[in-house]
């Protein structure tokens, strides 16, 4: 078929490739020319340029098809008024492959590509994980693996992200967290931008985030070898502030049915909640707000500020599927969990703003020393409150989300806004990880024992009422008496217990001190001969053998964290239970008590 030009469809808006010809979109400004500049691929001059008349508009949209058009030989943009113009709904580029190059869009150098995917995402299945069985991970695509310690093939790529998912599966992660993956500018004349946010191509994959030419398909591959593996993928998705809303709901959809994304993580104060919470595509989608009250309150019981008991209660017992929101400690905005103890101010002087941008608050204790150290008792000491933070996070009910690399103590020497660090102050050091074995093994526990727990994770918010008729609420609040909470401000001690009748479940009961002193906590009394065993304590931050001591109190230590199970004494033999030791870990465990 010769090729020509008549009449399109104002919708939808961009490219949509049809059997016999490609329909061209584009919202224009009244009283603005427009024209749509064709390229041969590879080249930046123009091959053809096509008017595209205010009179044929509808409405604002501007829009014509080309018959005929042997679409992958061509690449695109608008001319408007003169200017040169990306499709605001292009689905890939060509020209912007390598990441912090400024283009020259009035020389070409940037163009849309007309193309179909024909990735066979075989038997791809949505994984539905429910929220109280997540454990989220959150990275940036680049950073993740573009250090040279990272030892993947493919550095800073979807790729590259994809060569790390045995790690996720070894840590015990089923969900991460891609901050922007969308095509953005890196650099301009007054700024860098590292991290993605502000204005985007929301719908096409950043080409510089791909190993090779294909960016579409690797980033396919990548979501499909998560799923493969049982890892959901979700993206964050700020948008830019006056971003039209029927541009955002559009968007939410392709992503979900071109890429199978599992959800994303919106800002409700820019995007209308309702709209896009009850958009029939979006049904099932998990969709994730970004809030910090659980980090903040976490923050500040870490360091021991008084007056936090009641607002811990309400953090630990907080139910992701209630409200939408993860919990987390730290984040890409932020101190990593490293600097949080290590720190007590931003230090931020690298990013060239005389250190005033970046959060002012941070909540952080430095433990003593601002900074590196080589003080053997600060060096614990932090350790130990890198041990309590994620305590705090895991044993939380709340849907938790770690910070990439917090897990093996990964730093930005003070900076808490590395959003235009590309470079090794923002990715991740792997080398850290043989440096810090012991801390990614404790992760990797907690992470075990939260799966094998029910009471840990529970699918409905607590009550804190008997349901179960076994005698005991579903949680219950003590300190240092039993079933007596702590409601003196001073106070920074706090018993949580928790039934597992209901769940067929055992009885745990965590104590937390994070007073400078040590307490004791007299242990609720347990009906039908069970009896109270010490799991774990923060102090050493080692598993117990579950020597079969039992526990009618507990003398926790200054800044230190215990779980005990309740137990039957019948049938237990010391033997069976030193099945969890160390050699295990990282491995799936057998459980360390059976109900």
């Amino acid at each position: 078929m010769k090729r020509k030009v008549v009449d399109g469809n104002p919708y939808p808006l961009g490219v949509a490739i049809s059997k016999d010809r490609v329909n061209f979109s584009v919202e224009v400004p009244e009283k603005k020319k427009c024209e749509l500049v064709l390229y041969k691929t590879g080249s930046c001059e123009p091959f053809q340029v096509i008017d595209m008349p205010e009179e044929k508009a509808f409405g604002s949209v501007r829009y014509i098809a080309i018959e005929g058009m042997e679409f992958e030989q061509y690449e695109y943009n608008y001319r408007i008024n003169g200017k040169i113009c990306i499709d605001p709904y292009v689905r890939e580029l060509t020209g912007h492959k390598i990441f912090g190059k400024k283009e020259d869009l009035e020389r070409h150098e940037v163009r849309g590509k007309i193309r179909q995917s024909s990735f066979d995402w075989k038997e791809d299945r949505k994984l539905s994980i429910p929220y109280n069985e997540v454990i989220a991970y959150s990275l940036h695509v680049r950073g993740f693996t573009k250090h040279t310690s990272s030892h993947v093939k493919n550095k800073g790529t979807f790729a590259g992200v994809k060569e790390k998912i045995p790690y996720f599966q070894e840590l015990g992660i089923n969900q991460i967290h891609c901050m922007p993956i969308y095509e953005f500018v890196e650099r301009t004349n007054t700024y860098q931008n590292y991290w993605g946010y502000g204005k985007g191509l929301y719908f096409a994959p950043k080409a510089a985030y791909a190993s090779g030419s294909d960016v579409i398909d690797e980033f396919k591959d990548m979501v499909c070898s998560c799923h493969k593996a049982g890892i959901e993928v979700i993206l964050e998705m700020p948008f830019d502030e006056g971003v039209l809303p029927q541009l955002v709901v559009e968007c939410l959809r392709f992503y979900v049915m071109e890429y199978h994304i599992d959800g994303f993580i919106i800002n409700p104060y820019r995007v209308s909640w309702e709209m896009v919470t009850k958009d029939p595509f979006l049904k099932g989608i998990k969709l994730i707000k970004k809030e910090d009250e659980f980090q903040n309150v976490m923050r500040r019981f870490l360091k021991g500020d008084e007056g936090m008991v009641y607002d811990v209660v309400k953090a630990i017992r907080h139910n992701t599927k209630e409200d939408d929101c993860y919990n987390y400690i730290t984040g890409h905005t932020g101190f990593t969990l490293n600097d949080l103890v290590s720190y007590d101010a931003r230090h931020n002087e690298a990013n060239g703003e005389q250190n005033q941008d970046g959060p002012q608050y941070n909540y952080s204790w430095n433990c003593g020393v601002e900074g590196p150290t080589r003080k053997k008792s600060i060096i614990a000491f932090r350790k130990k409150q890198v041990y309590n933070a994620f305590f705090l996070l895991l044993m939380s009910q709340g849907t938790p989300c770690i910070l990439a690399g917090d897990e093996f103590g990964n730093s930005q020497k003070g900076n808490n806004n590395v959003y235009c660090q590309d470079n090794e102050l923002s990715w991740l050091d792997w080398g850290k990880l043989k440096n810090h074995q012991d801390l990614f093994e404790y992760v990797k526990t907690l992470i075990v024992l939260r799966k094998q727990h029910k009471v840990l994770h529970r699918e409905e918010k607590l009550l804190g009422i008997d349901k179960s008729a076994c005698g005991i609420p579903d949680i219950s609040y003590h300190g240092e008496s039993a079933w007596v909470t702590p409601g003196d401000i001073a106070s920074r001690q706090l018993g949580v217990l928790y039934s597992g009748a209901e769940v067929g479940d055992v009885d745990c009961f965590i104590a937390y001190n994070m007073h400078w002193e040590n307490h004791i906590f007299a242990l609720p009394q347990l009906k039908d001969n069970k009896k109270w065993y010490l799991i774990l304590d923060t102090t050493d931050a080692v598993e117990k053998d579950l020597a079969l001591e039992e526990q009618k109190s507990i003398d926790l230590r200054p800044r230190s964290i215990a779980l005990l199970v309740g137990k039957k004494t019948d049938g237990l033999r010391q033997e069976e239970t030193k099945k969890h030791t160390n050699k295990t870990r990282g491995k799936e465990k057998e459980k360390i008590v059976e109900s």
